[in-house]
């Protein structure tokens, strides 16, 4: 009988092009509330809202809501264009029988805004991992740790897709196999974290899981 792999994708830099619309809206905030901080987008990829208000908003609750409700819009109005190639690559390993989730910091409400504009992306998953469902969150490894639970995956079947630190350092402290896209860092800052780094999905298909093992010598 053929292994059947599991496929767990994070959704900001993995699945939909989002990373430049995000630095635009998270250095607006920063600059408006904590000047004294340079690129303050680049210090939060990866965290969870949550985790950035209680870092850089905890004695601020006016500021929360105001950033809660230009969020909300923003995320129903983003376009979430795909990452090169994704849309075909889901569809290839769905039909070679791979189990696939999304694992993501974002939360259900996100979820919702993202399934809304793109409601051809569900189909794709058999799950979909939220901030609400773990209580620690990336570089903690708890949500690919419950992602490999759920499909009995191991080092031998199991992937995580990731592109930011946090998502990556959670990806491998799971102990499945780290793919990194080099969307938000280019390739020498994530190859540490990785088994590949891979710029886009363009050209992939189902045996690309047993290439990568291969190389391994799994």
């Amino acid at each position: 009988m053929a292994k059947k792999f599991t496929a767990l994708f994070d959704l900001d830099g993995v699945i939909v092009d989002t990373e430049a619309e995000y630095t635009k809206f998270w250095d607006k905030q920063g600059a408006i509330y904590h000047p004294e901080i340079k690129n303050f987008a680049a210090g939060i990829k990866g965290n969870t809202l949550t985790q950035v208000f209680d870092k850089f908003f905890a004695d601020n609750p006016e500021a929360q809501a105001k950033i809660t409700r230009e969020l909300d819009i923003f995320e129903r109005e983003m376009p979430y264009d795909y990452i090169e190639g994704i849309l075909e690559f889901l569809d290839a390993i769905k039909r070679a029988g791979t189990n696939t989730a999304i694992v993501t910091s974002s939360n259900e409400k996100k979820m919702q805004s993202v399934f809304a504009r793109r409601p051809e992306l569900r189909g794709f998953f058999d799950d979909v991992i939220t901030a609400e469902r773990v209580k620690k969150s990336k570089p903690d490894p708890e949500c690919y740790l419950l992602g490999a639970s759920i499909f009995g995956a191991d080092k031998t079947s199991g992937f995580v897709f990731e592109d930011s630190n946090a998502g990556l350092a959670a990806g491998k402290a799971s102990g499945l196999n780290v793919i990194g896209l080099a969307t938000t860092y280019p390739k020498e800052k994530i190859e540490k974290f990785c088994v590949d780094v891979i710029p886009n999905y363009r050209g992939l298909d189902a045996a690309f899981f047993d290439k990568v093992l291969a190389k391994q010598k799994i």
